[in-house]
């Protein structure tokens, strides 16, 4: 069975991301993304949540992040955008990208949508970064081949992260991460040092194993 070619992901600015639909190809986008289009393009409001189906709908409802998505299809292009965030187009090539459900702008529907609860990588490194980022327990994976594009702030930098060569990042900056990849996180001061203060550089959300880890220039939440 032939795969559909991919659907071309390209960079306009900082802020706006270029996606040319095919005939007979899905797309998903955040609602709310769409700033413009050329040709013969569809949106649908999607009860379904990707490819993950029902299940991955809940999970995000367990999560509290329960984020609208859009099913794109038809012939033409996409301009899309949101809220003036920095966008990052990500490809992936058969790994997992995990990320948080609110940071997808637009993804490929060839990739497959799940749901994972992140204290299942590194005990209560889950609990205790909800806690330190407002964010939820859980975590959007992206799993397959296609391109990812993800919000941010003040833009985005690609850390590679290498066997025996871990990467420590403040829990704050953290956009997402792909690959073999293991993470933990530990208290980088002692609890003297952490009176009156707030997150941080208190924490530290330390990656190991083989991929990348995408880090943003402000701490500032979506």
């Amino acid at each position: 069975m032939c795969e559909m070619p991919p659907a071309n992901f390209r960079e306009i600015n900082s802020r706006m991301v270029e996606v040319t639909v095919l005939p007979g190809q899905r797309l998903y986008s955040q609602r709310g993304a769409m700033l413009a289009y050329k040709g013969d393009v569809s949106f649908t409001p999607n009860v379904q949540g990707g490819q993950g189906g029902v299940m991955s709908m809940l999970g995000r409802r367990v999560a509290n992040e329960a984020t609208p998505l859009m099913t794109v299809e038809g012939s033409g292009t996409v301009l899309f955008g949101h809220g003036g965030h920095h966008v990052q187009v990500i490809t992936l090539s058969g790994d997992t990208l995990y990320v948080e459900a609110d940071r997808l702008l637009a993804f490929e529907g060839t990739l497959q949508q799940g749901t994972m609860f992140m204290g299942a990588q590194g005990g209560v490194m889950g609990m205790v970064r909800g806690q330190v980022t407002g964010q939820g327990l859980f975590t959007t994976t992206l799993k397959g081949h296609g391109s990812v594009a993800v919000m941010a702030h003040g833009g985005v930098i690609e850390v590679p992260i290498t066997p025996g060569r871990s990467v420590h990042v403040d829990p704050q900056a953290y956009v997402a991460h792909h690959g073999d990849v293991r993470n933990k996180l530990s208290t980088a001061l002692g609890w003297r040092d952490m009176v009156g203060r707030g997150s941080g550089e208190a924490f530290q959300l330390e990656l190991s194993g083989s991929g990348a880890v995408y880090v943003q220039a402000s701490e500032e939440k979506l």
